[in-house]
């Protein structure tokens, strides 16, 4: 039994037109990356940190920086301004989306007070004589003249 299982276990070759196929998308295609690479400053809006990068952006503004002037790009927002970044909390709103959640959640609490305030009201039910009007099932009904 012994020899069945080394004759099955034959050692493995690597056979070299598969390692060309797993190797095929190690390189690069051509002609499909851009060839328009140049410097350009990014400008973070929150604190005016600026980033000088290669990028293929295109933009209308320009700044000069140390002397040069070169294509500026703003963002909102970047590891400059960013809390994951620098570690602290900081409110960026831009857009007055807190004011509008603020002034959703006031106006939900004034139509839940005003619901509250309208289920409070007692009703006051009239005193009638309930016994007069209920009678048994089966009893002769009483005429009414």
């Amino acid at each position: 039994m012994i020899t069945d299982v080394a004759i099955c276990c034959k050692p493995l070759t690597i056979d070299r037109r598969l390692t060309d196929v797993y190797n095929r998308h190690l390189t690069m295609k051509k002609d499909i990356h851009p060839n328009n690479y140049r410097p350009v400053v990014f400008q973070d809006l929150n604190n005016n940190q600026t980033f000088l990068t290669k990028s293929t952006v295109a933009t209308d503004e320009t700044i000069k920086l140390d002397g040069v002037e070169y294509p500026l790009v703003k963002v909102h927002i970047s590891s400059a301004s960013h809390p994951f970044f620098t570690g602290q909390e900081k409110l960026v709103d831009i857009e007055g989306r807190v004011d509008k959640f603020k002034a959703r959640q006031e106006a939900a609490k004034a139509r839940s007070e005003a619901m509250k305030k309208s289920a409070t009201k007692t009703r006051v039910k009239a005193d009638k004589d309930y016994e007069a009007e209920t009678q048994k099932l089966g009893a002769p009904q009483a005429s009414k003249k």
